[in-house]
């Protein structure tokens, strides 16, 4: 059976999916709705929001994963708005990927209690902490780290080679503590390099630094001295 050099993943609820209409015919699209069913995709169950989506279609495709998947959500240009771009230089080759690379602008840092961003975050008005620590012993069976650098927004880019690194068992695995554990999709959020055995951040964040931007900001832009990666100590998840 031929495989696909280049398929995009999109984890669906109820988003306008116009923008795919501007994809390179060179992806294969693969959308699975957990929302109205309308975007003729593949139906799941409304849980385990984008992270068990992933999770299936890393389990349910094992054998038949593209060359190079890319994984995003419905309305990927918040954490992503260079997306189309990177479609692009995917397509025509004048960018690769060599294992694994988080798509976004912004890297930030958590701890393993989710102290740092996750417990005073606009939309966790309970201020509940994450289980990291117990979440990563379930998920690798082993201790975690104390700190999680990750690029915010929970997209991102794997080789097959990569993703055959872990078995089918362990997707499927994860897919059920996708659903199962308490905050799983931002858990998995702040480590899904860790679940391709990969360090998505090595060589793209500087060391020491809490918080990157790989943006342009407007009010910098005068300030010609400055890296294009800049730290704050200040949590920014939004």
């Amino acid at each position: 059976m031929s495989l696909p050099p280049l398929e995009l993943v999109v984890a669906r609820h109820n988003e306008d999916l116009a923008w795919l209409k501007r994809v390179p015919g060179d992806f294969r699209i693969t959308i699975y709705d957990k929302g109205d069913g309308t975007s003729g995709g593949k139906q799941l169950p409304n849980e385990g929001r984008e992270a068990h989506t992933y999770l299936h279609h890393l389990a349910d495709r094992y054998e038949s994963l593209a060359e190079t998947t890319v994984f995003v959500q419905g309305h990927p240009f918040d954490h992503a708005p260079d997306l189309h771009k990177k479609l692009g230089a995917y397509a025509d080759g004048s960018e690769t990927i060599a294992d694994f690379h988080w798509l976004g602008f912004l890297a930030d840092t958590d701890d393993a209690r989710g102290r740092r961003l996750f417990v005073p975050w606009s939309k966790n008005p309970g201020r509940e902490e994450l289980q990291l620590d117990r979440f990563h012993e379930e998920l690798f069976g082993a201790a975690g780290p104390q700190m999680y650098r990750f690029f915010v927004g929970a997209q991102f880019v794997v080789r097959r080679d990569t993703a055959h690194r872990r078995p089918r068992e362990f997707y499927e695995k994860a897919a059920e503590l996708a659903v199962r554990f308490p905050h799983a999709p931002h858990c998995f959020e702040r480590c899904w390099d860790a679940v391709f055995s990969c360090d998505g951040t090595a060589g793209r964040v500087p060391a020491g630094q809490t918080t990157a931007y790989f943006k342009p900001i407007k009010r910098l832009s005068a300030q010609p001295n400055l890296e294009p990666a800049h730290s704050s100590s200040a949590p920014t998840l939004d």
